[in-house]
């Protein structure tokens, strides 16, 4: 393992004291430092190369090694901040498995650690291997992070996953990985942000530094990553439903889509955006819980809005939090065992001629978080469409208006379409042709196998209101199956 540069060791501890005089200030003032450090990763950003590439230390992950002194080693681990295209030059020590040299389609990450209170990790991984299927268990690559440093507990640990899960070891789909303790950070007088006890700061914050190096260590072993927490149950044949999605919205920009809405659950990655991830969890470690980061990191990325898919394909089952086993009965209500179904709404945009309510906008119906579009009084011809990036294939359109709340606010007449050869016009593209798939009842409408009672790969779907009415309109959810080509 290659040492630190004396020179670059200086301007690092310089670099890290001035972080920490600003530290102090956000003590003071919370939105100014968040502002600075928004701000400060922008500048970063703007010099990250595009390549991607795994040290060479992980081949000789169990020859011994000679660490520097503490602050030496914090020093080494964040001296090249500028570069967050580049792995962290950790020496992992790898517990049971090894990696194959054939990149997987998905890795899925659980960090771990000793509880006080209840053990799910072994659960965990049993369910993900028991809801994929036999082709599905060709494409995945599960890693365990053992981030305890008590070695006798890890020992312990990893000698039930090996009796347990031996096939699954030997066929290169479970490796269990350790970042040594001597790379982490300094854990002591870590700030007490948002009026957290010390103890909770200093779990949180040693938390971050344990998916930063569990991210880091899985940078090139698949195209996609998936963030799992170590005490979660699966949808079965979860990976089928992620990759229908992750085809649907193919040529489209994204960041991070969500298939859990409970914390580090269900987060799914490009590979390559582990290194700048890791490092962004690193260089914000004490300042406030993975989640809130992760969110902060997604805007940086530019992706603005939540992309996330319902129903939930990851539950969480455990009953006590890995922090002091406190009681933590937290469900997804959202999530179904047999999600395999789930609707997978390709990038499209949103147009409509009906006066919209404050911020209700049209693109809110079309979301996959609990937002709806909300428009004033609609008149006979009015319209609703959504013109797709790239024409598709659908088998199954549902759409649900008004809502719990304002029962009369839902389409009272209405007709779903879905049209071909789009064109421009002043107000944006539109098709050219439509045909008509069903009439609205009682303000919903499902269509089934769509696929098979149109000829061509459709551009758009459009509701049309076929009568005025005085009641206001709420479309609370547009929800579409596409077909997938059959080499998929």
């Amino acid at each position: 393992m290659s040492s630190a540069d004396p020179g670059n060791s200086v301007r690092m501890r310089l670099l890290w004291k001035s972080l920490d005089k600003m530290r102090c200030l956000r003590k003071r003032s919370t939105i100014p430092f968040l502002g600075f450090l928004i701000t400060f990763l922008l500048f970063l950003n703007l010099y990250i190369e595009d390549g991607y590439v795994l040290e060479g230390d992980k081949r000789q992950l169990r020859e011994p090694s000679v660490h520097p002194p503490s602050s030496e080693r914090y020093a080494h681990t964040f001296r090249d901040l500028s570069n967050f295209s580049g792995a962290i030059n950790v020496t992992y020590r790898y517990l049971a498995g090894t990696p194959l040299n054939r990149k997987k389609f998905l890795t899925i990450g659980l960090s771990s650690v000793k509880r006080k209170r209840g053990n799910y990790l072994l659960e965990t991984i049993k369910s993900i291997f028991d809801q994929s299927g036999y082709e599905e268990l060709k494409e995945i690559v599960v890693v365990v992070h053992l981030a305890d440093f008590d070695l006798v507990w890890c020992e312990n640990v990893v000698q039930e996953i090996t009796r347990k899960f031996a096939h699954h070891i030997i066929a290169g789909r479970l490796l269990v990985i350790q970042a040594p303790e001597e790379f982490y950070p300094s854990l002591d007088g870590l700030k007490r942000n948002y009026n957290d006890p010390e103890d909770r700061v200093r779990f949180r914050s040693k938390q971050n530094v344990d998916y930063a190096f569990l991210l880091n260590f899985c940078t090139n072993l698949s195209h996609f990553y998936m963030m799992l927490e170590d005490d979660v149950r699966c949808s079965r044949n979860f990976l089928t439903a992620l990759k229908k999605v992750i085809t649907s919205r193919e040529g489209s920009y994204w960041v991070m889509m969500e298939f859990s809405k409970l914390g580090y659950i269900g987060k799914l990655y490009h590979s390559k955006d582990l290194p700048r991830l890791a490092h962004f969890l690193l260089m914000f470690y004490q300042e406030m819980p993975c989640d809130w980061l992760l969110i902060h990191f997604r805007g940086l990325l530019a992706q603005k809005d939540v992309i996330r898919f319902k129903p939930s394909l990851f539950q969480h089952m455990g009953y006590y939090s890995s922090y002091k086993g406190v009681e933590n009965k937290l469900k997804d209500d959202e999530f179904e065992e047999d999600s395999i179904d789930i609707p997978d709404n390709p990038p499209a945009s949103i147009y409509t001629n009906i006066n919209v309510f404050e911020n209700y906008d049209a693109t809110k119906a079309y979301s996959t978080v609990d937002e709806y579009f909300w428009g004033k009084p609609p008149s006979t011809g009015d319209f609703f469409v959504i013109v797709f990036n790239k024409s598709t294939k659908i088998s199954k359109i549902k759409i649900a208006t008004g809502s719990d709340d304002r029962q009369n606010d839902f389409l009272h007449h209405g007709a779903l379409e879905v049209g071909e050869k789009l064109v421009g016009t002043k107000k944006g593209k539109q098709c050219s042709s439509y045909i008509t798939l069903g009439e609205f009842k009682n303000g919903n409408i499902e269509v089934q196998d769509v696929d098979h009672k149109i000829s061509f790969d459709i551009e758009c779907v459009r509701i049309v209101v076929t009568a005025s009415q005085k009641e206001w309109l709420i479309i609370r959810s547009i929800s579409l199956w596409t077909t997938q080509p059959p080499s998929q």
